[in-house]
């Protein structure tokens, strides 16, 4: 079943899709665009989830924890307070050089100079170790938040390699591995950092 609103009164939200499966014994509403992601996070939690489509206000901060915080908060408002639990994430690159940054910045980055750009911006010499981090952030019926996060520490690489993925995927080399996130494909999901994350929340939903 699929329904579609263009507006909630009152809200600053925008709820532009809603995707409903009933397969399993649990559920939760997941905020993505991104239906394949929900398919792949929903196999990953054995949860059934409701993909909510909203438009969110997002603070500016490198914490991706702080920023998925903030918008579950929010997309639960914009929801009325729905009585399933609520989740979101937020992701990015942390470089170690860079104390962190960009982190929750990452896609503004992207969209502002690329990854050649973010690669040029280290000069020779520098550390290039750094963090690929999912935080997810979930919001409980009664309104109380929890942060999962995920990590993989890794590299970034000399020059963008490989076709697959998206984003940093081309230059970040997982510590697990000799190639990037975009060579690996999906092999990458085996271990990312957004599998981290959503095995950590799956193991909440055991114990809740």
């Amino acid at each position: 079943m699929v329904s579609t609103l263009t507006s909630m009164h009152g809200r600053d939200c925008i709820i532009k899709n809603r995707s409903y499966v009933d397969s399993y014994a649990m559920k939760a509403i997941f905020v993505t665009t991104n239906e394949h992601k929900r398919r792949e996070v929903q196999e990953i939690l054995g949860v059934a989830l409701e993909r909510v489509d909203l438009a969110l206000p997002e603070i500016q901060a490198i914490d991706p924890a702080e920023v998925a915080a903030e918008k579950v908060r929010a997309a639960r408002m914009a929801l009325g307070d729905p009585d399933l639990p609520v989740l979101v994430e937020d992701s990015g690159i942390m470089v170690d050089a860079w104390d962190g940054f960009p982190g929750a910045l990452t896609k503004w980055l992207m969209k502002s100079v690329g990854n050649e750009g973010l690669l040029r911006m280290l000069t020779e010499g520098d550390d290039r170790s750094a963090r690929a981090v999912c935080v997810v952030a979930l919001a409980e019926t009664e309104g109380t938040v929890r942060t999962f996060r995920g990590e993989v520490r890794g590299a970034l690489a000399q020059k963008p390699r490989g076709a697959g993925g998206f984003g940093y995927d081309p230059i970040f080399v997982p510590e697990w591995s000799s190639m990037t996130y975009a060579e690996l494909g999906e092999g990458k999901n085996a271990d990312s950092h957004r599998a981290r994350a959503f095995r950590a929340v799956r193991e909440w939903f055991g114990e809740a």
